[in-house]
């Protein structure tokens, strides 16, 4: 599925990006689109896992933190990783039901 699926850095998955509408692909294809995704969106939960542990981490150093700038910056930092785990939630969440096209409408709108 070379060109169909491309590296999000900022989620750390690949994610689709179709260069034709859905239906214009044949059955083979959408079958081969679907089964790559399957097995990406398996890895999400894991990705999910280490974010939040991350997240932990950055909230403990917050806690001891006496500096002010540095405690921004360590709280921007918590709510880009928060920001990041619910944009691969809704991504985990689309189905094979559900357009890739729609799911990237909803990319575009996280950048």
């Amino acid at each position: 599925m070379k060109g169909i699926f491309i590296e999000d850095k900022r989620l750390g998955i690949r994610v689709p990006q179709l260069d034709k509408h859905w239906e214009d692909y044949s059955a083979e294809e959408q079958e081969a689109i679907l089964l790559e995704w399957e097995a990406i969106r398996g890895l999400i939960p894991d990705r999910i896992a280490a974010l939040e542990r991350e997240i932990n981490e950055k909230q403990d150093a917050l806690g001891r933190e006496t500096d002010f700038e540095r405690s921004c910056r360590l709280n921007a930092e918590v709510a880009e990783l928060a920001s990041i785990i619910n944009d691969l939630w809704i991504w985990y969440r689309i189905s094979p039901t559900i357009s890739f096209e729609k799911a990237a409408a909803v990319k575009s709108k996280t950048r």
